[in-house]
């Protein structure tokens, strides 16, 4: 006599597979967005310069990418982060906090590259131009075209930087969902083909 299908063990082995498909699936979606959000960012690098915003933006309204000009009115703190320069050596990018008013949201310039964190320079604000580039503190900074002095110019942020790995994301999913369905076949075939124990 053989054995009957577990019941609760088919269930919740459906169940992950249709999660893993589901994920999938998700996947691939997101894909499609980030393929329609980097078409975007590149058509934006062809539109005419912008000033700088002067009033907090939805994070679907962020112009990046685009080319800008503001002015720092006067530095107010600076940070060294990880970047790259025009011939693509890694260092630091030298990033500079300005006041743009009495209000509003200021702005990030970054204002050279340097191999050291703390590279000296003296730079005490005025007109810039560049490229808007985002930003993990201040959501958007702007890249300036050019660098002051004791600094090298930082390398202007690129589409290509953005990973776009959704679809291998997706087939992974599914390879997973595969893997368990074979997996339990497998465990079935097995089982019934074992004699039931009496």
């Amino acid at each position: 006599m053989t054995r009957r299908i577990p019941v609760l063990a088919t269930i919740i082995v459906a169940a992950a597979v249709a999660l893993m498909i589901g994920l999938g699936i998700w996947q691939l979606q997101r894909a499609k967005w980030k393929e329609q959000l980097l078409a975007q960012y590149a058509q934006a690098q062809k539109l005419p310069p912008i000033v700088w915003p002067t009033v907090p933006l939805k994070s679907d309204q962020l112009p990046l990418f685009r080319y800008a000009t503001g002015v720092c009115l006067r530095p107010v703190a600076r940070q060294a982060i990880a970047g790259e320069n025009l011939k693509g050596e890694t260092g630091y990018s030298q990033i500079v906090d300005c006041a743009t008013g009495a209000e509003g949201p200021g702005m990030s310039v970054d204002i050279g590259w340097s191999k050291n964190p703390n590279a000296k320079f003296n730079w005490r604000g005025g007109p810039v131009s560049g490229v808007i580039a985002p930003d993990r503190h201040s959501r958007i900074r702007l890249v300036a075209a050019g660098s002051v002095p004791g600094l090298e110019q930082s390398a202007p942020p690129t589409t290509a930087s953005i990973p776009n790995n959704h679809r291998s994301y997706a087939l992974q999913w599914f390879s997973f969902a595969a893997i368990a369905l074979i997996i339990y076949g497998l465990a079935l075939r097995k089982r019934m083909k074992e004699p039931k124990q009496s």
